[in-house]
């Protein structure tokens, strides 16, 4: 994707392929920042302190910091002890342990003197598919996309509300709920996205708006409580959203707020679309609201707000009263009921057991 007229994926090896550089997404919108890692511990600090985000990359910056760690130690401890610490950093995303689990399982049935080779081309394999499943899922969000623009008039644009960053910031490139809204606007249907803040952290305000205003593609920021209200009044044509997990029952689970949006959509009949690449779904379980562990973070993400201050400095602002208790739980679950279709790679489906079971197969589920 595009940055000031560049173009850019999140993650990316450097010439010398010893250092991992990541755009440093705790910067953005004020500062582009790209940070380099070269330890095992510096791609897991960046994913537990968000500087990268978002199911997709996680799992694939773990990929990476395996590579990294195989750089140091590719003993069968050095494995083991990498594979522990990256999976500690978030416990919600189902991609991080997707792709621990498969950088694990082929370094184990490596010689160690190939480690470093096969973790390097593992990774960046890794890194490379998602990006071809953010494509597809495009794809296949651009044809729902057309036919909703002809239903309309072809001419009005079609008004996509969406929740948190699921844009090519929380991918290696393109996106999941953002790419079909890209597709589409490079194929010239006109399209306005209508932008949650994302409290906390702000991350659709900060970071989906960003990318949008790069790409040219037209928003308006608002606030997370004012979804309902445009839904009652006809302002919104549908919602796109992402997911970090999705249960093998269509459960979906994503960013705090995503299920009130759902909600919403349903007591209006607007619908609610979830894009889900395969690897964010979890076969294990079916039973989102009661199996899926929900992060609880800092409360500092919920009391203190990063801005821009008079004279150009980037500063952290408390906006709560001192001595009051903060909990900052990060995700919910949105019942598959709410929602209308997940779209995936491989198409668009119900979300069900059947649903995901017409385009994946019985081979996933356990």
């Amino acid at each position: 994707m595009r940055v000031n007229e560049e173009n850019y994926r999140t993650i990316w090896l450097d010439d010398s392929e010893v250092e991992l550089c990541i755009i440093d997404q705790t910067e953005l919108p004020h500062k582009f920042v790209i940070k380099q890692l070269s330890k095992v511990e510096h791609a897991a600090n960046a994913i537990k302190h968000m500087q990268v985000r978002g199911a997709p990359l996680i799992g694939v910056t773990a990929a990476f910091g395996m590579y990294l760690a195989m750089l140091r130690d590719p003993s069968n401890y050095g494995i083991e002890s990498a594979y522990e610490l990256l999976l500690s950093t978030r416990p919600t995303a189902v991609n991080l342990r997707w792709a621990l689990d498969q950088m694990k399982d082929k370094l184990l049935l490596t010689a160690e003197k190939q480690r470093i080779n096969i973790a390097k081309i593992a990774a960046t394999q890794l890194s490379d598919e998602d990006v071809e499943l953010n494509q597809m899922i495009g794809e296949h969000g651009l044809n729902l996309l057309k036919q909703l623009s002809i239903e309309q008039d072809e001419v009005s644009p079609l008004r996509i509300l969406t929740h948190c960053n699921a844009g090519w910031l929380a991918t290696v490139d393109w996106g999941t709920a953002l790419a079909p809204i890209y597709k589409a606007h490079d194929a010239g249907i006109p399209v306005h996205v209508l932008v949650d803040e994302t409290r906390p952290r702000n991350q659709g305000a900060s970071l989906t708006a960003w990318e949008l205003g790069q790409h040219g593609v037209p928003h308006t920021i608002i606030a997370d409580n004012a979804g309902g209200h445009l839904m009652q009044h006809g302002l919104v044509d549908l919602c796109i959203v992402g997911s970090d997990r999705t249960t093998s029952s269509g459960d979906v689970c994503n960013k705090i707020g995503t299920y009130l949006k759902a909600l919403a959509a349903h007591d209006n009949d607007v619908p609610f679309y979830v894009a889900v690449p395969s690897s964010t779904i979890d076969w294990r379980i079916s039973d989102g609201v009661k199996e899926i562990q929900i992060e609880e973070r800092a409360p500092e993400e919920l009391s203190v707000v990063k801005g821009v201050g008079e004279s150009g400095e980037i500063i952290d602002v408390k906006i709560y009263p001192q001595g009051s208790d903060i909990s900052n739980f990060s995700f919910d679950v949105t019942p598959a009921k709410y929602v209308t279709g997940l779209i995936t790679e491989r198409g668009i489906c119900q979300a069900s057991r059947n649903g995901l079971r017409s385009l994946f197969g019985d081979q996933s589920y356990v």
